[in-house]
């Protein structure tokens, strides 16, 4: 291969691999308004009602109080953890009056290993202000695409896992009548996220 084509081929992937950066960066940015990036006329956000260990629950059941969504999964090593991490920190910030109108929904795309009774465990490990429910994946999916996210199975065959979840990663605030205003990433810090939240908790809509 010519010293040419050597140059070519090397500016090719690392132009490949600048777009794919900012794909990535673009999907899990956050975003201040609740519609769809790639389409501004679609809102997203909206009502579901999914499973937990106490039976069906919907985020219409929340009318009236402020919930925060978070979409991943209980076997995540990282950003699942680290955004139920910040929720839970950021309601300790909050009076116990306060704390009481908050709800946090942790939805899991991983339905085969993540029972509701597993989920009631592993968000309990965090806060009792936060359930967590799943379903099917046709319900799954579409809560997914009302919220603008995304998630992909990736088969692990050298592991015990046996496959990851690739996920989106944002905290959904969703307000008292139940529209979708902001998102944060799961690595906000403590402070912005409670922030957000008294914002919502005294706004009149």
């Amino acid at each position: 291969m010519s010293q040419h084509l050597k140059t070519l081929k090397i500016l090719l992937i690392l132009t490949l691999c600048l777009l794919l950066g900012l794909a990535t960066a673009f999907m899990l940015r956050p975003q201040s308004v609740a519609t769809d990036p790639m389409n501004a006329n679609l809102q997203l956000g909206g009502d579901f009602t999914l499973q937990s260990a106490e039976g069906p629950v919907s985020l219409s059941d929340f009318k009236g109080q402020v919930s925060v969504i978070y979409i991943g999964y209980a076997s995540c090593p990282d950003v699942c953890p680290t955004a139920l991490a910040v929720l839970t920190q950021s309601l300790r910030q909050l009076s116990e009056s306060e704390r009481e109108q908050v709800q946090g929904i942790f939805i899991s795309v991983d339905p085969e290993r993540d029972t509701p009774a597993k989920l009631a465990d592993y968000t309990a490990f965090f806060s009792p202000r936060i359930i967590g429910v799943t379903g099917s994946r046709e319900e799954i999916d579409q809560v997914v695409r009302q919220y603008g996210a995304f998630y992909r199975i990736v088969d692990m065959e050298d592991s015990a896992m046996g496959y990851a979840v690739d996920h989106s990663s944002r905290l959904y605030l969703v307000d008292r009548e139940g529209r979708l205003v902001e998102t944060l990433l799961h690595n906000t810090s403590v402070p912005a996220m409670t922030t957000a939240l008294k914002t919502l908790l005294t706004s009149e809509g």
